[in-house]
């Protein structure tokens, strides 16, 4: 089992206090429409009251179609061990403040089993409580990325992705600039990602999770899925302090 790394730090500790303020972003959050089946999402990972509101809008959709999806494969970039390729947890249950959830493992060519690489980590793990809450049904794949490069991650994802299945992607967008220069940068994320325009997210995109959305994206391509945007804010817009904000950043791709 995997106990919980970031409870009480980047989401509450507590069951009732997680249920109600995932609850709250969900009714509060961005609700556009959506046209077509939900297959991919990408959703930011920072603590929850910066970047919960903009992840939530992700969620919403999902929640609106969840009878649809069985299987979640959960893409994020690791942020404190370096290996490459990506990495299974290696674990059948993942605990949170709301309790065990069974997940399995993914490999292939170049994704391995790790569970050294999961402990600590934060950025699969803050969408764990979003998922037990909006798609409690689904099976969880979580993939850890390290050094690797997107298509052949896509190739080695594709295989797995089958006519119920979502690709959830966690990744924050540019980090530590003044309020003006994040909007002016993820404005690129917020145009190229949705055009599938994987030319312009190589070169201008700033983001942790930069391998795990080009893999989406390319699976995206090989599937004829449409991109949309859902959301973006910075943490200026939740914390209000503008001087070094993170940007965050909800796009949807549907079938």
């Amino acid at each position: 089992m995997r106990p919980p790394a970031v409870a009480g730090t980047f989401y509450p500790g507590d069951g009732q206090s997680l249920v109600s303020m995932i609850s709250n972003f969900i009714n509060r959050c961005a609700k556009p429409e959506m046209n077509g089946k939900l297959r991919g999402l990408i959703v930011p990972h920072a603590g929850y009251i910066y970047s919960g509101i903009v992840a939530a809008a992700g969620y919403r959709l999902l929640m609106e179609r969840k009878d649809e999806i069985r299987k979640i494969i959960l893409l994020g970039p690791s942020h404190y061990s370096l290996f490459n390729g990506a990495a299974s947890s290696g674990e059948d249950v993942w605990e949170t403040p709301l309790g065990m959830v069974s997940v399995r493992e993914l490999v292939g060519n170049h994704i391995f089993i790790l569970p050294s690489a999961h402990s600590n980590e934060h950025s699969l793990e803050v969408q764990i409580p979003f998922l037990q809450i909006t798609c409690p049904k689904a099976g969880i794949y979580p993939v850890l990325i390290g050094n690797a490069d997107f298509l052949q991650l896509a190739d080695d994802l594709l295989q797995y992705v089958d006519d119920s299945t979502l690709v959830l992607v966690s990744s924050d967008l540019s980090h530590y600039h003044a309020y003006g220069d994040a909007v002016k940068i993820d404005s690129y994320a917020n145009k190229c990602i949705p055009e599938l325009d994987v030319e312009c997210v190589e070169q201008r995109v700033e983001a942790c999770g930069k391998i795990g959305i080009l893999a989406l994206m390319r699976i995206a391509k090989s599937k004829s899925w449409k991109g949309m945007f859902v959301d973006y804010k910075n943490s200026g817009d939740t914390s209000g302090d503008k001087s070094r904000v993170v940007g965050y950043g909800c796009y949807a791709f549907v079938e």
